[in-house]
């Protein structure tokens, strides 16, 4: 029998994991399925690659070798797959995946319409919620792959940058800062602003870009604090102050006359938008083709 792609990303599994049971786990099989596997490889190979003791799992000499084959031959496959998507002209199946706030409820909203004109067969089932919990749902294999703002730092999974955006100053309509043609930061911190609560990824955004320009947030006339960028956007709107978050987020605003989208000299607030899946499985082809689609779009203010 030829040697089986399958039986490596298991024997890669159980060696990352340290664990048949962790690793039966992580592919949805028994043990003993993945144990048959092993020994499978093994025969194959002619080789122990696994030393089953009381305390813990350990790599023989063979399997030791053998890890960083395994491990780049998951990398291959997974190039592989991303590269032949784009040739794909009939993809179906169903997407689960969970996006933060701001991308969730204001930036894939206008891009999945023209996907779904394009891919008719594969419909999308997207749940809005916060980093942690998406983060919980796919180690779960509750969904296929997250899209967050900030990368994330976990030894299962993988995060790779999909979008940029960049926040901007919104003001509303009739502002005195809109009658400037030159706005410079010295001026914008002169007025009261409503902010995102602390922690929150547009907040940590903005803190960063104005400590890099020699300003400290703290110094900011922050009247309010709130939970969610509706509520920012509200605040806006009702002249309760001025806020920096993304231009996306307030498309309809604007082209209502709302709120009106402005530059700080010198400041620019940008930030990538990421993908979160599990380092352990290969995502489907039609998850690749999504996420290569978010990537060739462009955040238009």
């Amino acid at each position: 029998m030829p040697l089986n792609y399958h039986q490596l990303h298991i024997f890669y599994l159980v060696a990352e994991q340290g664990s048949f049971s962790a690793a039966a786990q992580a592919l949805h099989m028994t043990q003993p399925a993945v144990t048959m596997q092993i020994q499978s490889l093994e025969d194959y190979f002619g080789s122990k690659l696994l030393i089953r003791s009381t305390k813990k799992l350990e790599l023989t000499e063979a399997g030791r070798a053998l890890l960083p084959y395994a491990k780049d031959a998951i990398g291959l496959m997974r190039s592989t797959e991303e590269a032949m998507a784009a040739f794909a002209t009939k993809l179906q199946g169903r997407l689960q995946l969970g996006a933060s706030l701001t991308i969730g409820e204001y930036v894939l909203p206008r891009l999945l319409g023209p996907f779904g004109k394009q891919y008719p067969d594969i419909s999308i089932a997207l749940k809005v919620m916060n980093t942690a919990q998406i983060m919980d749902e796919i180690a779960g294999h509750q969904l296929n792959f997250g899209l967050v703002e900030a990368p994330v730092h976990h030894p299962d999974m993988i995060s790779e940058p999909v979008m940029a955006d960049e926040l901007k100053l919104i003001v509303p309509s009739g502002h005195p800062l809109t009658a400037r043609g030159r706005i410079t930061l010295d001026e914008v911190v002169t007025y009261p602003f409503v902010l995102r609560e602390k922690g929150s990824g547009t907040r940590q955004v903005m803190e960063t870009e104005l400590i890099r320009l020699g300003f400290l947030p703290d110094r900011l006339d922050a009247t309010m604090e709130l939970g969610s960028t509706g509520a920012v956007k509200s605040a806006v709107e009702a002249g309760l102050g001025i806020t920096i978050i993304s231009p996306s987020s307030v498309k309809h605003e604007r082209e209502l006359g709302l709120v009106e989208v402005l530059d700080i000299e010198d400041a620019r607030f940008k930030r990538q938008f990421y993908s979160v899946h599990l380092k352990s499985m290969l995502l489907p082809g039609s998850a690749v083709t999504f996420l290569n689609y978010l990537r060739e779009q462009t955040l238009t203010v």
